[in-house]
């Protein structure tokens, strides 16, 4: 997650991964390619064999089984057309290098199959992981919630992951249906305990605190003493300590035609009314939970409209952040008027496909939605 205000973050060390597994591909072939102009050249006196029988062990390093193959194919190729250009056809060096060649492409294609084999069963057992801390963080919210009906919604930007810093929850209480969404700054093991201390201190609070402030203030107080239980052992030298301030935004439907909402630095809801989309931007901007320090005066809530026949979207910025390839933003309110006649479901699902084709299947960022309906009057 990135703080707000902030542009997009420079390459870093996962571009230089990158980088260094596409030299780690391509140098198999890149010898191959040496053998065969050095061999085909007047310096073809310069001894070439060990080099076309490490391709396939290098290709074994990265590029899997398949890459294996294809490396120890192009090897044998290059053996070939050598020994035929070279006339050597009957010399005992080329069928001991040929002879080579074939052992250590076995060995390579072998070793490749192992190390893949271990890695899917690595990954499988975290999604499993995954999958559990997911069903206790981020539940499903009921359908029906006194006089609304609600669907939730969450997308991993990683492939293969699960869950991440982002958060919601919806809750009926005896003072209405109270709902959070929520973004931790930053990634990882440290974004998913913030986002399970925030998640946990509003799930408590809820019930027994008739203000909303004080929920929310009761969220931020779990984030600091939290914060401060990291620091103090010491985590923080391997990078463990929560990295400072969780967007957060809380909600109350109670009986009225109206909806309070707590805005602490989040993106504002969207609302659908009789076609029209509606921005509910806070009417005075307040910090991020864990920059309590900033907040120069006393806090409230404020109160909007929402009648029955209202559809109401709470998300995450991974939503409205999510930009194709020439660099422009998705256009959530008109993804909202298009599927206004969509069941929550149909829409999730829709929104769901929109972003990926937006952005091509590389979304930047998780995505959290809360999908609210206000129910006719009975």
């Amino acid at each position: 997650m990135r703080a707000p205000g902030r542009s997009s973050p420079r390459p870093g060390a996962g571009g230089h991964h990158k980088i260094l597994f596409t030299l780690a591909e391509c140098l198999p072939f890149a010898l191959a390619l040496l053998v065969l102009l050095v061999e085909l050249t007047p310096v073809h006196f310069v001894y070439t064999g060990p080099l076309l029988v490490a391709t396939p062990a290098l290709a074994a390093v990265a590029m899997g089984p398949r890459g294996t193959l294809a490396a120890a194919g192009v090897a044998v190729g290059v053996s070939v057309i050598t020994a035929t250009h070279n006339q050597a056809w009957g010399a005992q060096q080329v069928y001991t290098n040929l002879f080579a060649l074939f052992l250590v492409s076995v060995a390579s294609f072998l070793s490749s199959r192992a190390v893949r084999t271990r890695r899917e069963n690595e990954l499988n057992q975290v999604r499993r992981i995954a999958v559990a801390a997911q069903e206790v963080l981020l539940r499903p919210v009921p359908d029906r919630l006194g006089s609304v009906r609600a669907a939730s919604m969450y997308v991993a930007a990683e492939t293969g992951a699960q869950i991440g810093g982002d958060l919601y929850d919806a809750v009926q209480t005896r003072y209405g249906v109270r709902m959070i969404v929520g973004d931790v700054r930053g990634k990882g093991l440290p974004a998913v305990r913030a986002a399970a201390v925030v998640l946990g201190a509003f799930r408590e609070a809820v019930h027994y605190e008739d203000d909303l402030v004080e929920v929310i203030n009761h969220c931020g107080a779990a984030l600091r003493r939290d914060a401060a239980i990291v620091g103090a052992s010491g985590e923080d030298r391997d990078g463990a300590l929560l990295e400072g301030f969780v967007t957060a935004l809380v909600a109350q439907i109670a009986d009225g035609p109206g909806i309070e909402v707590i805005n602490r630095g989040h993106p504002p809801p969207v609302l659908l009314h009789d076609g029209e989309v509606r921005l509910l931007a806070p009417g005075t901007p307040l910090p991020p939970l864990g920059l309590e320090e900033f907040i120069s005066g006393p806090s409230g809530t404020d109160t909007y409209p929402f009648e029955p026949g209202d559809r109401l979207l709470l998300h995450t910025d991974g939503v409205i952040e999510a930009r194709d390839g020439a660099g422009a933003f998705f256009d959530l309110p008109a993804a909202l008027t298009a599927m206004r006649d969509r069941t929550r479901p149909g829409f999730l699902e829709g929104l769901r496909q929109a972003l990926i084709d937006h952005t091509q299947g590389a979304l930047a960022d998780d995505v959290a939605v809360i999908l609210i309906d206000r129910l006719e009057r009975e």
